[in-house]
């Protein structure tokens, strides 16, 4: 199978699809890989690197898409890559077509498409490829909350995450006990920090007891106990996560309002257009403002501030999808793997995804496969 890695072309994404090892298994299995000049430069992956694996290097968007069969991307395709995409191609990434614009899904219904979304693919009643980048996220999240609370930036509490003997430790409030949620509550108790985590499941939540050996505290979610936490918070955390589609608000404005002056807020669920109704999506370049004297952290891409760790992160989470589709092809991937056929969207120009369908009120309809054998 012809296979293309283009450069990613949304403002500030700096990870790539694959790295030299999977673009080297791919190779060797007698498949052809197509990567874009400088693709991975920001992961300090030279064109070089690539070529030693026995990659193609292009030097053109319009090249990559033309000679490939399967494009394998990161961020969600943008405007001007949906006109580059061909007749019955398949594309691979992160989609969040949820968030997306209409146009964006109607030229992938015309144009036949098999757009497969990583963030929806399941193995096991989890999210194998989403779980990689989400453990990054979650650990960032405390890491880039740690800065804004320091005094150096503006507006921020002047105070020490983990305290000192005789001085309390930063509150950190969790919404949400998922992978996000348990990365952040592990590198923010690692810190010494007071954690505590609020989710509706309550299993979830004996899970979360059990791990951390009651060094945290959990606490069951409704509007009572979320108002509560949030306004306790030296640091807030948005990490609640629904399938497929956008996140509710489950904090409001007036609780923002509540919140200590120079707290902050890291809204990882911004992606999904966020959890809390003062978030809005910024960027690595500028990533906070400050709202109702609270510091708020917006960046959709997260994992990009370590992009040659998640660009290896995601490589190991998707390069055996990639061999089973480039090996047995995308009919006979799909029907020996329920969890793939789960991350796609759109198959023969319509739409196979039930959410994203409702939310653009176009037509649904299940996902039919027949074996190519």
């Amino acid at each position: 199978m012809r296979i293309g890695i283009p450069k990613e072309t949304r403002f500030e994404e700096k990870r790539i699809a694959l790295a030299p090892a999977g673009v080297d298994t791919l190779i060797r299995a007698g498949h052809t890989v197509y990567v874009q000049t400088s693709a991975g430069e920001s992961c300090n992956f030279t064109d070089e690197d690539y070529r030693k694996t026995g990659a193609i290097i292009v030097y053109s968007p319009e090249e990559v898409y033309l000679r490939s069969e399967l494009i394998v991307k990161v961020a969600p395709i943008a405007d001007e890559e949906v006109n580059l995409l061909q007749e019955n191609q398949i594309l691979f990434s992160f989609l969040h077509l949820a968030l997306g614009k209409k146009n964006v899904i109607e030229n992938l219904l015309k144009k036949n498409v098999t757009a497969i979304g990583y963030e929806l693919i399941e193995e096991d009643e989890y999210l194998p490829v989403q779980q990689a980048m989400s453990e990054i996220a979650g650990q960032l999240s405390i890491q880039v909350a740690e800065q804004y609370l320091e005094s150096r930036s503006e507006g921020g509490r002047g105070i020490l995450l983990g305290g000192i003997p005789g001085v309390a430790p930063a509150a950190v409030v969790i919404l949400g006990g998922g992978v996000v949620g348990t990365a952040a509550a592990r590198s923010a108790l690692g810190r010494g920090a007071q954690v505590i985590v609020i989710d509706k499941d309550l299993k979830r939540l004996q899970k979360l007891d059990h791990a951390f050996s009651k060094r945290i505290t959990t606490v069951v979610a409704n509007q009572y106990t979320i108002s509560r936490g949030v306004k306790f918070a030296d640091v807030l955390i948005g990490a609640i996560l629904i399938r497929g589609s956008k996140v509710p608000h489950i904090v409001t404005e007036e609780m923002v309002k509540k919140m200590k002056k120079g707290s902050v807020v890291v809204d990882v669920s911004i992606d999904q257009g966020g959890c809390i109704e003062t978030s809005r999506i910024t960027s690595l370049s500028d990533p906070v403002y400050m709202f109702h004297n609270v510091i708020h952290y917006g960046v959709p891409n997260l994992p990009a501030l370590v992009p040659r760790t998640s660009s290896y992160g995601l490589n190991n989470a998707t390069i055996n999808y990639i061999m089973n589709i480039a090996e047995n092809g995308l009919s006979n991937a799909l029907i020996g793997d329920q969890g793939l056929s789960k991350g796609v969207c759109t198959y023969k120009g319509y739409c196979s995804n039930e959410a994203i369908a409702g939310i653009f009120n176009i037509e649904y309809r299940r996902l039919h496969i027949f074996s190519t054998n």
